[in-house]
């Protein structure tokens, strides 16, 4: 999920000092390598390019520490967030492709395959947990993608503004839902604190709805957006999609922050903060932090989104949508995968999720972080079930394409069934990578 509201470029380069050769027995594994040698070592430089700027101390800390543990590795992070996907495309097409670069989960595995070293037999693929590991997997079954973090998509809710307007629990249906805007308006205060200027916001929304309408239709969440991508269903199948979620859309602009098409992702954030808004929606897990950088004490819970008349179908969505690809073809491939086996493998990787970068760990036996959501997440899936990451099942060229209709949804350019008709062709058209 790519998620910051400037146009932020950052190129990180940290050098690591070259040690002189002591008489030691260590071999170079790698395949190619640049001048010179460390503890009989030769010199290899890694060059990483990623989407995430809300984690580049994170990436230069394990940089840092592996340095440590192999002094002959220098690793170049870049880190680039708009445009990202198109410098991407033009590196891979130029034929320099990085050997690490960072893609969407789940149908972008398939798309960037070609491009992807195989990951299935090597350490850092046991690691996972299952439900990521499937996140990282092509549909030839092979593991082709290192996940960026476990995530968690919900809505957050200001637990100190419901109760101020005597509201005892979180909405879970539609008509809990309408109720609380009107108490919460009774008291002055703005229900929905929204985003939509930024276009990676709407499927987050929209994939709490796609699981819904396909737990109606008895199938799973995947095998519906399949559908959709071959053209086999429409909205006005699934009243869920076709009715709820556009009048949820509705709703939250009616009774959202003013000029939602200006408001991008830390704005919304500062509206929620500052207590603009009892609800946000579109995020997740990775605002927790900056929420409370800005109001220390904030009291917060996550929820699922009052998506029908079921409250069982208001669920929290988990899993993995972001990965990073080790190139197949890097010259420092095996050095490469080395690093990322450390990372994956070690006590310190163990612990860097949730004590450096602060996120849901996607592998086995790690601590979660201290902060509300992760916790409140386990707890929550002690005895409720997990909505499917749903937005893994399309790739963002589609999502891209669907943000951008919603937002002229809402801007009033076009009708909702013009929105409905061309959020199906965009779906036929963009929705898979075959």
């Amino acid at each position: 999920m790519l998620k910051r509201l400037t146009s932020l470029t950052v190129s990180l380069v940290l050098v690591m000092s070259m040690l002189a050769a002591c008489g030691s027995d260590n071999k170079n594994d790698g395949n190619t390598a640049t001048n010179g040698t460390s503890n009989g070592e030769k010199q290899v430089t890694i060059n990483m390019f990623t989407a995430s700027p809300e984690y580049t101390e994170a990436f230069n800390a394990y940089i840092k520490e592996y340095a440590k543990v192999k002094p002959n590795v220098k690793i170049n992070l870049e880190i680039m967030q708009a445009d990202y996907n198109t410098v991407l495309k033009s590196k891979i097409s130029s034929g320099n492709t990085p050997d690490v670069f960072q893609t969407t989960a789940g149908g972008d595995i398939d798309t960037f395959a070609e491009y992807s070293a195989d990951l299935t037999n090597e350490p850092l693929a046991a690691a996972m947990t299952e439900s990521i590991r499937t996140n990282m997997t092509s549909t030839d079954g092979r593991v082709l993608g290192l996940p960026v973090k476990g995530n968690l998509m919900n809505m957050i809710v200001n637990m100190d503004l419901l109760e101020e307007a005597g509201i005892t629990a979180i909405p879970t249906t539609i008509a809990e839902l309408d109720e609380a805007i009107v108490k919460l308006e009774a008291k002055g205060i703005i229900p929905f604190a929204n985003a939509y200027k930024e276009w990676w916001v709407w499927k987050h929304e929209f994939q709490h709805f796609v699981n819904a309408a396909a737990e109606d239709a008895n199938i799973t969440s995947q095998e519906l957006v399949n559908q959709f991508i071959a053209g086999t269903t429409t909205f006005q199948d699934h009243p869920v999609l076709y009715t709820n979620f556009f009048n949820f859309v509705d709703t939250t602009v009616e009774h959202g922050t003013s000029k939602p098409l200006e408001r991008d992702s830390n704005a919304q954030v500062s509206d929620f903060a500052t207590g603009q808004g009892a609800f946000m929606t579109g995020k997740g897990a990775w605002d927790e932090e900056a929420i409370k950088k800005i109001t220390p004490d904030f009291n917060l819970q996550i929820a699922g989104y009052p998506v029908s008349d079921k409250a069982e179908q208001a669920t929290i969505a988990t899993g993995a949508d972001q990965a990073l690809r080790i190139s197949k073809d890097s010259p420092v491939v095996e050095e490469t995968i080395e690093f990322f086996n450390w990372l994956y493998t070690s006590e310190y990787g163990k612990n860097w999720f949730s004590s450096v970068a602060k996120v849901i760990p996607p592998i086995q036996d790690a601590p979660l972080p201290d902060l509300d959501m992760p916790q409140q997440m386990e707890e929550i899936l002690k005895t409720a079930k997990s909505g499917d990451l749903s937005v893994n099942y399309s790739l963002d060229t589609f999502h891209q394409k669907f943000g951008e209709i919603m937002q002229a949804y809402i801007g009033g350019s076009k009708t909702k069934e013009q929105a409905v008709g061309e959020i199906q062709k965009a779906w036929i058209q963009f929705g898979s990578s075959k």
